[in-house]
């Protein structure tokens, strides 16, 4: 499945679990020797909400959040037949996600996503050192850049700069990722605003490298557009893969709205 280009193989966890989904991760997501894939989505039972999502990276790693995965992971669970419901509660280690889905037949087209309430401060994003850091100074290989940190359930760096479509992401990005400032990792955006309703992002994600979409990444966008007076609360962000709708609400939840897609079936022996 896909979800604006970012791309999962779905495993129904209700028939039999992965014992080792890490394992698994590194081996179904190589696109070389593989399925091919930038995580791996595993959809589980849960004893406090609807359903349970697990998503692990390509490295192995296992997320806190994902905000285009959630998305196909709505989708899946309803187009499979494991709901009949278009209002769904999933639990992540980043929290209980509330999915609105929009169907047309039988079929789910988009998915709005209550992403819930952005974490500022440090120790919560995770990130060294106390209070919040919005439009701070970071050093990177011999560079400076202004950055902002807001986890959205996973820890996100985002950037603003000029021309993002010449911005050097696949140098900048892995040096970032790893910065001793964030214990856990973190997503970093690049972020070029062309109105203050409209915004284009690439993302390198830690342990996938760039990806077409990150919808975490575009809530955190969101929320440090506002942050910094560049955006107003409700944008259109253009990603490599498509466009998504965030808007960062008065209840201070953040809501993103998308579509998804199914692309085939298969087995694995």
């Amino acid at each position: 499945m896909h979800g604006i280009a970012n791309d999962y193989v779905v495993l129904n966890g209700f028939r039999s679990a992965p014992r080792d989904p890490g394992r698994l991760a590194r081996e179904l997501c190589d696109r070389r020797f593989g399925v091919g894939a930038d995580g791996l989505l595993v959809v589980l039972p849960s004893r406090t909400s609807d359903f349970r999502m697990r998503m692990f990276n390509p490295d192995g790693s296992e997320a806190e959040m994902c905000g285009n995965g959630i998305r196909c992971f709505g989708k899946y669970v309803y187009d499979h037949g494991l709901t009949g419901r278009k209002r769904i509660s999933v639990e992540t280690p980043g929290g209980e996600k509330i999915l609105e889905l929009s169907v047309r037949g039988k079929t789910v087209t988009s998915v709005r996503v209550d992403m819930g309430e952005p974490e500022l401060e440090r120790p919560g994003i995770p990130m060294k050192g106390t209070g919040r850091a919005v439009d701070e100074v970071l050093k990177v290989g011999g560079e400076t850049y202004r950055f902002t940190s807001v986890s959205m359930g996973n820890p996100h760096c985002v950037i603003f700069v000029k021309d993002v479509a010449a911005f050097p992401v696949t140098e900048v990005g892995p040096k970032i990722e790893t910065h001793p400032w964030w214990p856990r990792r973190v997503n970093v955006e690049f972020v070029e605003v062309t109105s203050r309703r409209e915004v284009r992002q690439r993302t390198w994600e830690r342990g996938a490298g760039e990806t077409w979409g990150c919808g975490t990444g575009a809530a955190a966008v969101c929320v440090a557009g506002v942050l910094t007076g560049r955006t107003e609360r409700k944008i259109l962000n253009h990603l490599l893969g498509g466009d998504l709708t965030l808007e960062w609400a008065a209840d201070n939840h953040v809501f993103k709205t998308g579509p998804a897609v199914e692309v085939f079936r298969g087995e694995v022996g």
